[in-house]
């Protein structure tokens, strides 16, 4: 195992996309860093409070706070492969349909988050 996680490289690797003005690794790292975000969402209970009374609501700093899930470097991974291979399907579709220039950027997408696999 490396010494830093995916997530952290990652991180690391968008900030030096965006310095060397690398639009296409900068946007599939910011595209994959949010579809992490989203992961680590928690659900509501079911039940939760939804549309209820003002008067039932929560009240004072930080009593609706959850704490957010904690995702393991496994999940982290199948979420990049997935955004992977989600880029190079749409792209085939891209092609078929007679858009091979956004079939190349999504595939250059692609190509940017798997060297960090």
């Amino acid at each position: 195992m490396t010494d830093s996680s995916l997530r952290d490289r990652l991180r690391k690797a968008l900030p030096a996309a965006m310095k060397a003005r690398d639009r296409v690794a900068t946007t599939a790292l910011r595209a994959t860093l949010a579809a992490i975000d989203n992961a680590e969402a928690v659900v509501p209970a079911e039940g939760a409070a939804g549309g209820q009374a003002i008067e039932a609501v929560p009240i004072g700093v930080g009593a609706t706070e959850v704490a957010r899930r904690a995702l393991s470097d496994q999940e982290v991974e199948q979420i990049v492969r997935a955004e992977v291979t989600e880029r190079e399907t749409v792209a085939d579709d891209y092609d078929r349909s007679g858009h091979p220039d956004r079939a190349e950027q999504l595939r250059s997408e692609a190509r940017a988050l798997a060297a960090h696999l």
